[in-house]
């Protein structure tokens, strides 16, 4: 399906992604380990991957566009409005870890939805070496 534009990224994560993925990695790390993570995105570049990709290595299963977040960010690519990067973390496929999507699922769906040849924005860290026991 051919669109009339791409979907627009920004170019700097946002407070509130920040805060969102600080709360979801809250879950599967410990708190020394979640704040350098979180540090780790504030000085990460934004980069694009592919949404299969993305997808794949998280082991997570693409959305429907009926979904009531996918649906709002599809309007928002329709109406032009730029999407902020998601937020990813390495995974370790010596140990089976997959990436974890720490922000921005519904956003990477509703691209993928647009166009899923189209890149995603995205700030990819690694657990900081030195914090993967870290209490």
């Amino acid at each position: 399906m051919s669109k009339k534009h791409k979907t627009k990224w920004r170019d700097q994560t946002q407070d509130s992604d920040l805060e969102a993925a600080a709360a979801y990695l809250s879950l599967l790390f410990e708190p020394d380990q979640t704040r350098a993570i979180i540090a780790a995105f504030r000085k990460a570049p934004v980069e694009k991957r592919q949404a299969k990709d993305i997808l794949r290595a998280s082991q997570t299963h693409l959305l429907d566009r009926k979904n009531p977040d996918v649906k709002k960010d599809l309007k928002k690519i329709k109406k032009d409005e730029p999407l902020n990067p998601v937020l990813l973390v390495r995974g370790n496929g010596a140990n089976g870890a997959t990436l974890a999507i720490a922000d921005g699922y519904h956003r990477i769906c509703a691209a993928w939805h647009w166009d899923e040849e189209a890149p995603i924005a995205c700030c990819l860290v690694s657990v900081p070496k030195g914090r993967e026991h870290a209490g």
